[in-house]
């Protein structure tokens, strides 16, 4: 049993026994004492461990702790608006003990924190609902009132990127992780009750691959819910845009971030990603088919007339290819590439609207363009709310 699953078993252990004994029971205090023993063994390796409850998922720094899935606690303290937990090495035995209390005391009545008690609180151990803050820049500004957790997508690009490795080089598709990923993405969009798109910008071409899917499931998942899908189409359509470019870890590093153009030959070798994507997630992961139809077919325009790879006969693709080909080409024109600079959101729409009914579905586009303007419209009109530039 690793030091994350003997911690998180104490820790709901001790939030049990402060449910049932008052404090000073000494069934209660050794429950502590066993949950603080865990800790301090955790923080042996990891001084600063975090968690995220996101219902059915638990997280330790973005990785799926598979014994926890639909562990009764992490659903009890999401609702109770603790969907993440943060520990610094200055945390004392007494900092948890009253941490305990404080969160069965949300979990039980629901009352929010007053002013007061967010002041006394120790910054030792941090915990609340997440509130956004991207790769480059802020993307929800907290108020001194705020009893949020500070969030960062990094964790979820790093995860991506550790997906794509597994992929190559195992037998397997992670896709626990793939789901933990989504689902973290899902929480991020939700943050503080309103709808944000946690749309990251690129930090080095290198990055391109894992930061572009991460924003096309967050615009696949978004669009997804504008349309009134339901929770569980919303989910797989975010794995399907996790997932869509998954065919590039077979194409070559020199080619994905060459900055000249790309030979015949070279072109030839991207455009097997879409096979490539499709084939890898079959063979790993066969309750994916969903994800597989839109890896093989979201490059592929209207009615099947053009794009890759073809089909020897024209027809239509699935609603979640068509969905996912907007998004990803939305998110493709506003990053910077090694040969071009990134558009503008509003250039990269203009684009989207004058191709619609040749290359992009009219009914998608419509829909896309009308969630970014009525999104950017809600960004700027938050008041203090920073505004960020789309990728």
């Amino acid at each position: 049993m690793s030091d994350p699953v003997r911690f998180l078993t104490s820790l709901g252990q001790a939030l049990s026994a402060t449910t049932l004994y008052r404090e000073g029971h000494p069934a209660r205090e050794r429950a502590v004492d066993q949950a603080w023993e865990q800790l301090t063994a955790l923080q042996q390796y990891d001084p600063t461990p975090n968690f995220s409850f996101l219902e059915e998922e638990v997280l330790y720094r973005q990785q799926a702790l598979r014994d926890f899935k639909a562990w009764d606690w992490a659903r009890r303290l999401a609702r109770a608006g603790v969907q993440r937990v943060e520990f610094d090495r200055e945390a004392t035995r007494e900092d948890l003990s009253t941490f305990l209390a404080e969160v069965q005391k949300k979990v039980a009545t629901g009352e929010e924190d007053t002013s007061e008690a967010r002041q006394l609180r120790r910054p030792s151990i941090r915990f609340g609902a997440v509130s956004l803050r991207g790769a480059t820049a802020d993307i929800l500004v907290e108020t001194a009132e705020s009893t949020a957790v500070p969030y960062t997508l990094d964790d979820e690009i790093e995860t991506v990127g550790w997906i794509h490795a597994e992929v190559e080089q195992a037998e397997t598709l992670p896709l626990a992780e793939a789901n933990a990923v989504v689902r973290s993405l899902s929480l991020a969009m939700h943050s503080q009750s309103r709808m944000l798109m946690p749309l990251l910008a690129l930090k080095t071409y290198d990055q391109y691959t894992t930061t572009h899917a991460t924003n096309v499931s967050v615009l696949a998942m978004a669009l997804a819910e504008y349309l009134g899908l339901s929770a569980k189409d919303v989910r797989e359509f975010g794995v399907a845009g996790l997932l869509h470019d998954l065919g590039k870890v077979r194409v070559p590093k020199d080619i994905l971030t060459k900055k000249g153009a790309l030979t015949e030959q070279e072109l030839a070798v991207l455009r097997r990603h879409p096979i490539d994507g499709a084939r890898l997630i079959i063979a790993r992961e066969k309750s994916l088919d969903l994800a597989a139809t839109v890896a093989y077919e979201h490059h592929i325009m209207l009615n099947g007339q053009g794009g890759y790879p073809r089909f020897r006969y024209p027809r239509d693709t699935h609603f979640a290819s068509r969905l996912v080909h907007v998004c990803d080409v939305y998110d493709a024109l506003c990053t910077a590439r090694p040969y071009r600079d990134a558009w503008p959101s509003e250039v990269a729409i203009a684009y989207l609207e004058e191709r619609t009914g040749v290359d992009f579905d009219p009914s998608m586009t419509e829909a896309f363009t009308g969630m970014m303007r009525l999104w950017t419209y809600q960004r700027v009109a938050v008041p203090g709310a920073p505004a960020p530039v789309p990728a």
